[in-house]
């Protein structure tokens, strides 16, 4: 059976209402595919405090984190990934890419320009709907 991992994203806007996507590097599963950022949800967090918490390790920013965007459950070759979106916003900082290969702001209208991780997807065709309607 295999081994379901709890993970969270978060989807941050800019001024210019673009997303921060972040490219996951050779070194990460799923090399050079782009995800928002985030990590594994850790025995008894709830999953803002994880996010808050994944965002400061991967990026050197604090964020709000706001509302619940989606929650995806995504079988991998070896592993169940349940991933959940939230809205966040940075209050300090400004992002770096300790983790990543890259960070990129993104128009929303051009996020599925990109090779987004699987699991990532439901989100990014949710926001890219919530979007087209305003």
């Amino acid at each position: 059976m295999k081994k379901t991992i709890q993970v969270v994203g978060a989807v941050i806007f800019n001024s210019s209402n673009e997303v921060l996507c972040a490219l996951r590097s050779e070194a990460m599963s799923l090399p050079n595919m782009w995800e928002f950022p985030g990590g594994k949800i850790e025995q008894g967090e709830r999953p803002e405090q994880s996010l808050s918490r994944e965002i400061n390790e991967e990026l050197n920013c604090t964020v709000q984190v706001k509302e619940h965007i989606e929650t995806t459950l995504y079988e991998y070759e070896k592993i169940i990934v349940e991933l959940s979106t939230y809205y966040a916003e940075i209050v300090a900082g400004i992002p770096k890419a300790l983790e990543h290969a890259e960070l990129r702001w993104v128009s929303v209208q051009n996020l599925q320009q990109l090779e987004w991780a699987p699991a990532d997807i439901p989100a990014v065709e949710k926001i890219m709907r919530a979007f087209s309607t305003k």
